[in-house]
């Protein structure tokens, strides 16, 4: 778990013992601020400094997964959230990663990220064919948002090249949305999200989610069994009425290969004993859980720090 030179959005939190020079310093990578990654990725930063004696925390906000597995990567942090999909391109080197592999390990299967394809009423987008020729933000670049969002598009018969493509952050892309600069955006996050939810009280007209479920197979066909198809329900959003199919891939968080095993283990185990005060932070994080630890829940291989606190839980490896 190496320390990071990346300033952006740094936010250090110190045990109630000790000096930081003393201790292990953790980076964590999270994503953009007014996503979900960015506060649970403090109030880990807090469980670590209150419970694991030997180690304090700082959160660095990034562009998301691809940009986390980079960093990580460069030795720039040495915790962080991805998207299991992004993870599985680090570690077997495809895709932007271009050959090269990443050396990393699962600590935890987190939570599902839903994809959210989001629109304003007028828009005249109704069905994910129409997003054809329209104004759309596909997420920041070096995020896992856009890898979803090319690979969702591709399942629905859709190339780059037939929207007009721009690619923004979350806050950029709801502010946007908001001034009739583009017409839809994708994002993948957890339900609810609050930039979501700002857009939705904010925006002066009714926010729309488009229907996509039905892609879930070809993505899997394609890509793997990353992909499942899920719904976000009703009343997730202020004024969202019905529910939405869509498309989920789960969260990891994941450490370097070569992070301390017994440094893992407190981690870990502090992040499941004190689960109440990730769910603080964000509902979601209930979902994180022992039951959803198993062999086949990670594309990646579990950390054997992490494994030997499941083992003790009596998770079955």
């Amino acid at each position: 778990m190496a320390r990071a030179r990346c300033r952006r959005h740094r936010h250090r939190h110190r045990g109630r013992a000790g000096h930081a020079q003393d201790k292990a310093h953790i980076d964590i990578a999270t994503g953009s601020i007014g996503g979900v990654y960015h506060p649970l990725g403090e109030a880990i930063a807090r469980i670590i400094a209150r419970y694991v004696p030997r180690a304090d925390a700082a959160t660095i906000s990034t562009g998301g997964s691809v940009a986390n597995m980079q960093m990580l990567d460069a030795g720039r942090a040495g915790l962080a959230f991805t998207m299991a999909d992004s993870a599985w391109d680090a570690y077997q080197g495809l895709e932007r990663f271009g050959g090269h592999r990443v050396a990393l390990r699962t600590l935890a299967v987190f939570y599902p990220n839903r994809m959210h394809v989001v629109t304003l009423e007028g828009s005249g987008i109704t069905r994910f064919a129409d997003l054809k020729g329209k104004r759309v933000s596909t997420g920041a670049p070096g995020g896992g948002t856009e890898v979803m969002a090319l690979r969702l598009m591709e399942a629905e018969g859709l190339a780059p090249h037939d929207i007009v493509r721009v690619q923004l952050p979350l806050a950029e892309s709801v502010a946007a949305l908001k001034r009739g600069a583009i017409d839809a955006m994708f994002w993948v996050g957890g339900v609810p999200t609050p930039s979501i939810t700002e857009l939705a009280l904010t925006a002066g007209r009714p926010m729309h989610l488009i229907d996509h479920g039905e892609a879930a197979e070809r993505m899997r066909a394609r890509y793997g069994p990353i992909y499942i198809a899920s719904r976000i329900l009703a009343n997730a959003y202020p004024g969202q009425k019905v529910e939405s199919s869509n498309v989920d891939v789960w969260n990891l968080l994941v450490v370097p290969a070569s992070a301390d095993e017994n440094l893992v283990y407190e981690v870990t185990k502090a992040l499941f004993e004190h689960k109440d005060e990730l769910v603080q932070a964000h509902k979601d994080a209930a979902l994180i859980d022992l039951a959803n630890q198993t062999p086949n829940a990670s594309p990646i291989p579990y950390h054997p720090g992490a494994l030997r606190y499941f083992r003790e839980k009596g998770v079955k490896f």
